[in-house]
């Protein structure tokens, strides 16, 4: 099983999102995870399809893994992917025909993925399964940056990947050295790491680190 590594964009220096995207890119991470919230979803703003364009432009390369924290996420599909989304996140607690929504991700050219929060049960996305290319476990609430790690959520993982053994999962809230292999143990294998990446002077070396912990754990 492959296992990727995706720093969080919503955690770089604002005055330097160029640079922080090429050192995020250089680090040898797999993909950068943008975040886009409305404030109706969560408590927050945060990203339009221009920063999505801005780093297709800028490090065309690089994969571009895009959540959509959003309440309609229906209504901004083709934006998004026209702006450069290759992996389209949308959450089960979203107010839109979910079955409808991941099938035109797919038809659109974009990889489709469902979203789950934490204080959702995790058998409702069973019905989802089958028509996504990753299931996403929150292990924060969305909306912020630099929250704690909600170990609670990690039998959430474990139940997606003993029914789904193909399955990329990922895990996205609170993620460093120390919770990113207890997530890696509950059968994901897709790290979002935001505030623990970014606060690294050496990017690079805190991505090797993780990539350990991640193979000694996975085991």
């Amino acid at each position: 099983m492959k296992f990727d590594i995706l720093p969080s964009f919503l955690a770089a220096d604002i005055g330097h999102l160029a640079e922080e995207l090429r050192r995020a890119e250089a680090s040898g991470a797999d993909a950068i995870h943008l975040d886009i919230m409305d404030p109706h979803f969560v408590p927050n703003m945060s990203f339009g399809p221009s920063i999505v364009d801005f780093c297709r432009r800028t490090c065309p390369g690089f994969y571009r893994n895009v959540h959509l924290m959003m309440s309609r996420p229906d209504l901004y599909l083709e934006k998004f992917v026209k702006a450069g989304a290759q992996t389209v996140q949308i959450h089960v607690e979203a107010d839109c025909d979910l079955h409808h929504e991941l099938s035109r991700i797919r038809a659109l050219g974009a990889k489709p993925a469902i979203v789950l929060n934490p204080e959702t049960p995790v058998e409702i996305l069973l019905p989802y399964l089958d028509e996504v290319d990753e299931a996403l476990v929150m292990t924060v609430h969305p909306g912020y940056g630099g929250q704690k790690f909600i170990a609670e959520c990690l039998p959430k993982v474990t139940w997606l990947r003993e029914r789904r053994p193909d399955l990329d999962i990922m895990i996205d809230g609170g993620g460093n050295a120390e919770t990113i292999p207890l997530a890696a143990k509950a059968g994901a294998n897709m790290f979002v790491a935001g505030s623990y990446l970014f606060a690294q002077a050496d990017m690079k070396a805190a991505v090797d680190d993780l990539r350990r912990g991640i193979a000694a754990a996975a085991k």
